[in-house]
């Protein structure tokens, strides 16, 4: 087992509001990529909204596409807050007006989304049957977005460095949902247990660092990454 830090890696690259000002802008090149990957980076959240707005999941599918495609991106200042607030927000906005839904039309969603219908609508029948609010529910899913994020990101450096087997058995230190004794696990993996807990302790490091890449993309100032931390959890509290 080795350590799988990427030395010199930039930790805290380029932030979620360069795509979206690209996205925003049909005279650039990269406009329609940068809308694709707006869309595979956060499209869940939005279509959880909806649907609890009592949208169908193929409304819930078209409005993610429209909402970003619309108005709402050459709106978007990255000094004005952060991108799950902006996000949120042109999502209501668009919702509320009765002119655009009138204009509902379909420009190429199935495109982007048109893989994710099924798993979107079989992730959301597992979302809690209560009166939570639909601002709720974004903000948790959008929590959890980033926590998957990052461990699929841990993920793909193990597989790189052709330790995929160790990743699968040690994730579990890393979301919390150990079971397996420290002597045990290392016997599996031909490891001393000395030699595990400093595995251990490497991979929850990196995966903080991880975490903190991915909450850093999605806001402006580097000084706000803290306390969208105290949020993200704050907003994981009552379910999951």
């Amino acid at each position: 087992m080795t350590s799988h830090t990427q030395a010199g890696r930039n930790e805290f690259p380029t932030t979620s509001w360069t795509l979206v000002v690209a996205a925003g802008d049909p005279a650039r090149q990269d406009c329609r990529d940068a809308l694709v990957r707006l869309c595979e980076h956060y499209w869940y959240p939005v279509y959880a909204y909806v649907r609890r707005r009592g949208y169908s999941r193929e409304e819930a599918q078209d409005l993610f596409v429209r909402i970003l495609e619309g108005r709402y991106l050459d709106r978007a200042d990255p000094n004005l807050g952060r991108f799950r607030s902006f996000l949120l927000n042109s999502c209501k906005f668009f919702l509320a007006d009765q002119a655009d839904r009138a204009r509902a039309q379909k420009r190429g969603s199935g495109a982007i989304l048109q893989f994710e219908v099924a798993s979107g609508e079989e992730r959301y029948r597992f979302e809690p049957l209560d009166n939570e609010t639909p601002e709720h529910i974004f903000e948790r899913r959008w929590a959890l977005m980033l926590l998957d994020r990052a461990v699929s990101c841990l993920r793909d450096e193990f597989h790189q460095h052709g330790s995929h087997g160790d990743f699968e058995k040690l994730k579990v230190f890393v979301l919390g949902q150990a079971e397996v004794p420290y002597a045990e696990l290392a016997r599996e993996m031909g490891a001393t247990e000395g030699g595990l807990k400093v595995a251990i302790h490497r991979l929850r490091k990196r995966y903080r660092v991880l975490l903190l890449r991915e909450i850093a993309e999605t806001v402006a100032d580097p000084a706000e990454v803290d306390s969208e931390i105290r949020f993200l959890f704050s907003a994981l509290k009552g379910g999951n």
